[in-house]
């Protein structure tokens, strides 16, 4: 009733999935309002189109552990439907993931610890694309606002990687009444609402017309209309208001309740006593029950239950649902839990804990847990509250719920001081819980609760386990520095200098390994390689092929002269062998990320390109995208660009961006992404995308110089384009000093070459020449860049430099951005030196390729070079000699008016030879029309 223009929303976001363009529906509307009845109706129509409807709820017990409730229930719908079997089938065999939601995937198989999660997301994503390369899939997940965090994060996850599936339509339902100022999901629905393919609908009450319609169809016959003003006033347009008004058989209710809590519980007191009894035990197991276990904690006998759930399913407050029952509304349950007095809320919980303890097949596999520490803490039972949360959180450790298991971790360290001998009860000390509480929030992403829970351990054992303080401190330094706090390489120091202290073992060896991993490339090589070696040592002598392999990378990216070179190091291989025979996926794929950075920064463009593919590829493949696999979209795209492959390396990009990467990876692809935009002409576009790069601060927690040294320089040229080529320079003096890490040649000299470029007097280029004198160069890459370097700085030397090996060496190497920058460069400097043919091929070529690329500004220089170049010689390009006068003194960098006063001559008459001087030489500025006049070496005597 009242609902065409939703159901008109639905159906063409439906269609939008057919054609192959997935989409997201986010269904908001108050409690009772209609979502669920308009849901319904959608998906009936939709599957009676042929579409896959896949449903699954979420559970006001989620935000007391009980994780992935829509998924698991979508999941086992899908088993039921074609098997366990089936559904591996549609992910080549490869359900381990899912085996943490399921038991009819099989056991759960440890892995590397921190990916998990990512692992099961990423199998879920691949199921829902294999469905949906069948046929049209819809999924629908309700309730979003009870949804737990590892629920809100798979969503998101699905949602932000739409693209990767070809026919599917994801409609989520909230109460929008719920989202409270501090409500998790109102964050999550405002970053989704951002996405292109997800839309927002807030479900409106009914209109008085509608709420007469709604009442003559659930009586069957016309309603006067004083009744029906009645019921809009009362009902104020909310549906399950104005259906709860009506009596059982059909006539309209003589009373009307004062409140909403009044007008749910007189609905029900309308039902037999026994009904009712029996819907109050109900209500304190949740929006849904099983049959068994409401049996069992009713104590009815068959037939008694059967009599009892038959009037509640026909007093419409009740449904079947499965092998069990659903309130009609979770209004009416809650009206109903609300309305027990504190004993029986007390008695009624303890039934259904006892009832699990006795036998947890009364729920479905893997929800007992959660189940129990629910109930126990419900009961006010801190004994068993505690013991139950702790069995709980090793559930949700088993589901990678990290989220859910971290929230019971803390829970039994509430519960802690109250339960007297809580050690022995549970096997563990308040120093472990909260240890373990650390490596939850870890895991979890809580980079801050995580500190917590670590600073709070390392209080209480200080130095007396010196293994585990290390452990302790290494993990706190990881946190902080994911965080983006300060102290985190003090603490990682720390920890290694403990370790020092400490027999050889498996944990001083990935303590070393770790330590050296995060500052190689951004704070101190040689403190790097020193632990490195060290881990390597230990891990060969203890036999941990995780540490050596790790190590073995370290030392492949530290060693810089040998991995630019045309083998690759011995180190490289011998990690990348390790991490394959003994199946490290992690390190497979890290190894994947320097091999493909290794042969971009060699020049090998096509061979980065397809490794960082391959390597994408993998890691979908084992639920690892979202760290290493946006590392590898970094990569990819870099090598992309390079080979003038811009369509592909924006895909690249928004693939890394759309699974909510690591900082410092969506700063690198934010830069690549303003890159693009900035010579594709879109300067504004490249000016925002730089500023939100900027805002993410990676450079500041990490201080690689993949991180900050291109922005940096994408800065810079968007400064040149404003004709602000001073502050261009400014931008680029942090790079003066040498730095001293491995990659600081392969990121200074494009560098260089922008300030050369830049640079408007010898006095400007001169700090940036001693720069280039003290930068090493390793392989054909960097040997092109230093020649371009030092052809650009030719015209403020003095010198005449020789472009053509400048211009075999890109073309050699295959960079058709940097040829064409370059040819434009030769061209200028040939039509200087009066070699006008010469400068027109090249500035032909250079506009041939910069049109291919859609290089914009590049083609549009090139071609109006080439323009100029192909009309008469004019060794002045068409300026008057007084504009030539002018010329000299706006290459002085002198303003109009003191033109004006040089000349004797008004400032207006000033600027007018000005603008005709910008328009003869095709400049957009004053600074580049003094460079261009260099450039092509215009005569400007002094008057």
């Amino acid at each position: 009733m009242g609902r065409v223009a939703e159901l008109g929303l639905l159906a063409d976001a439906l269609s939008d999935a057919r054609r192959g363009s997935s989409r997201a529906f986010l269904l908001g509307g108050e409690a009772g309002v209609g979502k669920t009845r308009l849901v319904r109706e959608f998906t009936a129509r939709a599957e009676a189109e042929g579409a896959r409807v896949l449903v699954g709820g979420c559970l006001e017990l989620g935000v007391d552990g009980f994780p992935f409730a829509p998924f698991t229930a979508v999941l086992r719908g899908l088993v039921r439907e074609m098997g366990a079997e089936g559904v591996g089938a549609l992910l080549d065999g490869r359900t381990d993931g899912l085996a943490r939601l399921l038991p009819e995937f099989g056991d759960v198989v440890t892995g590397e610890t921190g990916y998990l999660q990512v692992r099961l997301f990423e199998q879920v994503l691949t199921l829902l694309d294999r469905l949906a390369a069948q046929g049209p899939v819809v999924l629908v997940v309700e309730d979003a606002h009870w949804a737990d965090k590892s629920s809100r994060d798979l969503l998101t996850f699905l949602v932000r990687n739409l693209g990767a599936a070809a026919s599917l339509l994801i409609v989520v339902t909230f109460r929008s009444d719920e989202l409270h100022r501090a409500h998790p999901l109102r964050p999550l629905l405002a970053g989704l609402e951002r996405i292109d393919r997800v839309s927002r609908c807030e479900l409106a009450r009914l209109t008085r017309r509608e709420v007469g319609r709604l009442m003559e169809n659930l009586r069957g016959s016309e309603v006067e209309p004083r009744r029906v003003g009645q019921f809009f006033e009362r009902s104020e347009g909310n549906p399950l208001f104005v259906e709860w008004l009506m009596d059982a058989d059909g006539r309209i209710a003589c009373e009307l309740p004062e409140s909403l809590r009044d007008l749910l519980v007189a609905g029900i007191q309308r039902l037999p006593d026994d009904t009712q009894e029996l819907l109050r035990i109900a209500s304190a197991g949740g929006a849904r029950i099983e049959h068994r276990l409401l049996a069992a904690v009713s104590g009815l006998d068959e037939r008694g239950l059967t009599r009892d759930l038959r009037s509640a399913v026909e007093g419409n407050v009740l449904a079947v649902d499965g092998e069990g029952y659903a309130f009609r509304h979770a209004l009416i349950r809650e009206a109903l839990h609300d309305d027990l007095l504190p004993g029986e809320h007390t008695r009624l919980h303890t039934r259904y804990a006892e009832a699990l303890e006795d036998d947890d097949s009364l729920v479905p596999p893997g929800r007992a847990a959660a189940e129990l520490a629910f109930h126990w803490h419900a009961a006010h039972n801190i004994e068993w509250a505690l013991i139950s949360a702790w069995r709980a959180a090793g559930q949700a450790e088993k589901s990678a719920a990290y989220a859910e298991e971290l929230r019971l971790l803390e829970r039994v360290l509430e519960l802690w001081e109250r339960v007297p001998g809580a050690a022995e009860k549970i096997g563990r000390s308040a120093s472990e819980i909260t240890e373990a509480a650390a490596c939850a929030a870890d895991l979890a992403g809580d980079s801050e609760r995580g500190i917590k829970h670590a600073t709070a351990v390392l209080r209480t054992i200080a130095e007396d386990d010196p293994l585990r303080c290390a452990a302790l401190l290494e993990r706190r330094g990881r946190l902080k520095h994911r965080a983006g706090r300060d102290g985190w390489l003090d603490d990682m120091r720390e920890a290694v200098r403990m370790v020092d202290r400490l027999e050889p073992s498996t944990a001083t060896a990935r303590i070393l390994a770790g330590f050296a991993q995060y500052i190689f490339m951004g704070w101190a090589s040689e403190e790097a390689a020193e632990a490195a070696r060290h881990a390597l040592e230990i891990a060969r002598r203890v036999g941990d092929p995780f540490s050596e392999a790790s190590a073995l990378l370290t030392l492949a990216c530290l060693d810089s002269g040998v991995a630019y070179g045309p083998e690759d190091s011995a180190s490289l291989e011998n990690a990348e062998r390790i991490a394959r025979e003994h199946g490290f996926a992690q390190l497979v794929l890290r190894s994947a990320v320097n091999r493909s950075h290794f042969l971009e920064g060699a020049g090998r463009h096509a061979e980065a390109a397809e490794v960082a593919g391959e390597g994408m590829d993998r890691a979908r493949e084992w639920g690892l995208f979202r760290t290493q696999g946006s590392f590898l979209a970094i990569n990819r795209a870099e090598s992309l660009f390079s080979l003038g492959r811009w369509d592909e390396a924006r895909a690249a990009v928004e693939q890394g961006l759309a699974v909510d990467p690591p900082l410092s990876h969506q700063a690198c692809l934010l830069e690549l992404d303003a890159e693009i935009a900035f010579n594709r002409g879109r300067e504004q576009e490249a000016a925002v995308l730089a500023e939100k790069c900027r805002e993410t601060r990676a450079w500041e927690i990490d201080r690689r110089l993949q991180d900050w040294v291109p922005l940096l320089r994408v800065e810079a040229e968007l400064a040149v384009s404003r004709g602000d080529n001073l502050g261009a320079l400014e931008n680029l003096a942090v790079l003066l000093p040498w730095t001293g890490r491995p990659d600081d040649a392969r990121y200074a000299w494009p560098a260089l070459i922008t300030a050369a470029r830049a640079a408007a007097t010898p006095e400007q280029l001169a700090p940036y020449l001693e720069r280039a004198a003290r930068t090493a160069v390793y392989g054909p890459l960097q040997a092109a860049q230093q020649a371009t370097f030092h052809a650009e700085a030719a015209r403020l030397t003095g010198e005449r430099p020789d472009w053509r090996p400048v211009l075999d060496a890109w073309e050699a190497i295959g960079q058709p951005l940097a040829l064409a920058r370059a040819l434009v460069s030769a061209a200028e400097e040939a039509a200087a030196h009066g070699d006008r043919a010469t400068a027109r091929a090249h500035a032909a070529r250079a506009a041939d390729l910069a049109r291919t690329l859609g290089a914009t500004p590049l083609h549009t220089r090139a071609r109006d070079l080439a323009r100029r170049l192909s009309g008469s010689p004019h060794p002045a390009h068409g300026l008057t000699a007084r504009e030539l006068e002018v010329l000299h003194h706006l290459t002085e960098g002198r303003s109009n008016k003191e033109i004006a006063e040089h000349l004797f001559i008004s400032a207006k008459t000033a600027s007018v030879h000005v603008s005709n001087i910008l328009a003869k030489l095709g400049a957009s500025s004053r600074t580049e029309a003094a460079a261009t006049a260099r450039r092509l070496g215009l005569p400007t005597p002094a008057p």
